[in-house]
């Protein structure tokens, strides 16, 4: 007797397709962006679906930086977060802000290579730097031919890096003047492996905080890439270690003199950080869309649930609000009125959001919302350091408090 095999059906599990972009502008809060702006975008965003999201899961998990894509935005002219260099087209600071969130939408890390080398390097030399140094450094930075850090940050001295540690003293050795550095940072993007690092020091004669353009084969710079993150994977962050590094006088930055200087480059990278936050609560919104219409459960899509559709109504509410708040804030930026406790409270209320509505999918998404190739996962993980990064949650809050009260909490 020949017994046939059962027909299994609904056993293997479908490819779900959750990576296409949905145009979510609720509150038509981007409605005065130019056609150079959504051209920007959109040139953003074709980059992060045809060569970002194919490949960065795998960069991601073998935290490796990828320097093939980090070149390939140099090419394409993303690397610049809006700041001008000569020969190259000017770009708005709403253009820039629809860039920065198509790709945070993509990928924290990508993102982040942005920020690094545009947002805090590029940009403290563009603002704060000598038409000397402007003409070396701006062109091949923007390029990606070469690449930038930016270390302020300290060990023992993160939110209150105003009271950083390293120093800086004047001293001629071989005839030539300059400064003698000693000291370490941590958490410096692109510090163990770029071309120069911004760097900033306490001068021992005034005892401020100034600006040097240090090289990182310059001997005793020696850093080494910190390993077991779980956030941000795919850009190296650094350790370094400033053992008697001797730069010459024409490395320092003339117009980084004090740390209401250096603070001149945070508040513009803050409302950046603010744009990335939209960026990934977007994505993880755009997943939990898709995967709510595709996923079937007792019988129907997961989104023919009261429950579901709920839930992404908050998220959606959540992530108008983030919208507005940063058009708003990138408006006033370019009007020249935007304040400091104002760009705090864009990246206070953007990363809060973000961490919330990645919460939220990533749950939807019940056991596939931890696996890399269905996205959330990656921007849940990538998340926590844009909340953290350019000024703690808590810092941001007393930075605002002390502009709503009159009084500062800080020491």
């Amino acid at each position: 007797m020949t017994i046939e095999n059962p027909v299994r059906r609904n056993v293997t599990e479908p490819d779900y397709d959750l990576s296409q972009p949905l145009d979510i502008d609720y509150a038509d809060a981007f409605s005065d962006a130019t056609p150079a702006d959504r051209d920007l975008q959109q040139r953003v965003r074709t980059f992060v679906q045809d060569e970002v999201l194919p490949v960065i899961d795998g960069y991601w998990e073998r935290a490796e930086v990828p320097f093939g894509l980090a070149k390939r935005m140099g090419e394409l002219d993303f690397l610049r977060d809006g700041v001008d260099v000569p020969g190259a087209p000017s770009i708005s600071l709403m253009g820039a802000g629809l860039a920065e969130m198509e790709m945070s939408r993509g990928d924290g890390s990508v993102a982040t290579i942005c920020g690094v080398q545009g947002g805090l390097a590029l940009r403290s030399i563009q603002l704060l730097g000598s038409d000397e140094q402007k003409a070396e450094w701006l062109g091949p930075l923007a390029r990606g031919e070469k690449l930038g850090a930016f270390a302020l940050t300290e060990p023992t001295h993160g939110s209150d890096s105003v009271s950083l540690e390293t120093t800086a003293r004047r001293e001629t050795r071989d005839g030539v003047e300059g400064w003698v550095i000693d000291g370490e940072k941590k958490w410096i993007g692109f510090g163990s492996c770029g071309d120069i690092t911004v760097l900033w020091a306490r001068s021992t004669e005034d005892q401020q905080v100034h600006g040097f353009l240090v090289p990182q084969d310059t001997p005793g710079y020696a850093a080494t890439t910190i390993e077991g993150k779980v956030s941000l994977r795919a850009i190296w962050q650094a350790h370094i270690v400033l053992t008697d590094v001797f730069v010459p006088a024409s490395a320092v930055l003339p117009g980084g003199r004090s740390f209401k200087d250096t603070a001149r480059v945070l508040q513009a990278t803050r409302l950046g950080v603010a744009w990335s936050a939209v960026g990934h609560a977007t994505a993880c919104y755009e997943t939990a869309v898709a995967y709510a219409k595709q996923r079937v459960q007792f019988g129907r899509p997961l989104a023919a649930n009261q429950m579901v559709q709920e839930r992404l109504t908050r998220m959606l509410s959540t992530l108008t609000q983030m919208q507005l708040l940063v058009a708003q804030m990138t408006r006033l930026d370019e009007a020249g009125t935007l304040s400091g406790p104002q760009a705090s409270i864009a990246k206070y209320t953007c990363t809060r959001g973000a961490r919330e509505i990645a919460a939220s999918a990533r749950d939807m998404l019940g056991g596939n919302g931890i696996l890399l190739a269905n996205r959330v996962a990656r921007h849940f993980a990538d998340v926590e350091a844009l909340h953290t990064y350019e000024g703690t949650e808590s810092v941001q809050a007393l930075i605002v408090g002390r502009d709503i009260t009159g009084v500062s909490a800080f020491v």
